[in-house]
């Protein structure tokens, strides 16, 4: 037998009396030494949330009890999207197994599925009357198949309650969990999004639960399990990263047959994340956009705002014209 003791979180009472846990959010950054923030550029700024569409998509948010890495992640899109009714579903709970050093989620040991956010999920959907669905997950490498069998119960309750909604899913990398990808391929989601997040050399400082070689074979497998499914990835740059680090990258989705590219500006949630090395121009997104459409990609959506869901019901009509244009239709 293992005893886990908890020597992090701690009983505080609210005004109401609720105990409430008081677990940093990161807690293996929590003696970390601060880093540095750099003031943000022009381009870089939004407009902060708040507008009514903003608000009946929260509404609808919060009352079917779902989280969304817009909010866990701290998306700086949130306010234009949610306006649209646009929103990216975090499944399986808001805690990640792992501690990559850019991301804002909360890590910790995550708490059992809840067998109703599959319906829950599909609900949503349709209230909110989404033409295109992204979803998205937590890691769970405490769960035999890493999550791959509720990923698949997810799609299918979307399709049961909204058929005509296409659904593009960004998985984890399902690692050491054989026959994972299989489940999930098989529920055939429309477009199956996997990021790669930085360029190898970086994994071990800002991604180092992954193995980058495994990931670019998650995307490959896809496409010889089922090649009608588009395959996406995305990456953050601004992490320290070289020019022709990126470039090589490029070539290494391609060699996996990878349809769609995503390209992003790195933001530093807190002075315990990784710092951001620089902040890219407007000028050198375009320049690695034209690049990656020269290396074949259908698809390709480099900005300093870019992120994975960004626009991605748009993207997804593009994607399917951008085939149909290759095959000569």
């Amino acid at each position: 037998m293992t005893v886990v003791l908890d020597l992090l979180a701690k009983d505080i009472r609210a005004k109401d009396g609720a105990a409430k846990d008081a677990r940093p959010r990161h807690p293996e950054k929590a003696h970390r030494p601060d880093q540095p923030l750099q003031r943000k550029p022009d381009w870089i700024r939004v407009k902060a949330p708040g507008s009514p569409g903003w608000a009946e998509t929260n509404r609808i948010v919060k009352e079917n009890r779902l989280v969304t890495v817009c909010e866990e992640a701290g998306c700086p899109n949130v306010g234009e999207c949610w306006e649209k009714k646009h929103a990216t579903f975090m499944i399986m709970g808001d805690t990640c197994t792992r501690a990559c050093a850019f991301c804002n989620v909360k890590t910790g040991m995550p708490q059992a599925l809840d067998a109703q956010e599959p319906e829950n999920i599909a609900v949503a959907v349709a209230k909110l009357g989404l033409e295109h669905v992204v979803v998205t997950s937590v890691d769970r490498d405490d769960l035999e198949d890493g999550g791959a069998q509720h990923f698949a119960d997810v799609i299918r309750a979307i399709r049961a309650r909204a058929p005509a909604t296409t659904i593009e899913i960004l998985t984890p990398d399902f690692l050491r969990k054989p026959g994972a990808l299989e489940i999930v391929v098989a529920a055939r989601p429309d477009v199956f999004n996997h990021n790669l997040e930085t360029v190898p050399s970086k994994y071990l400082k800002v991604r180092p639960g992954a193995r980058y070689f495994h990931s670019i074979r998650l995307l490959q497998q896809v496409k010889e399990l089922d090649p009608t499914i588009f395959t996406k990835s995305g990456i953050m740059v601004g992490l320290g990263e070289e020019r022709n680090e990126v470039l090589q990258l490029m070539d290494d989705l391609r060699s996996a047959e990878v349809d769609f590219l995503t390209i992003g500006q790195y933001l530093q949630p807190t002075r315990k994340h990784h710092p951001v090395i620089r902040y890219v121009t407007p000028d050198e997104f375009k320049a690695y956009q034209t690049t990656a459409y020269a290396k074949g990609f259908l698809l390709v959506s480099a900005s300093p705002l870019t992120r994975s869901s960004y626009h991605a019901g748009d993207d997804f009509a593009r994607l399917k014209a951008a085939r149909l244009a290759k095959l000569g239709r």
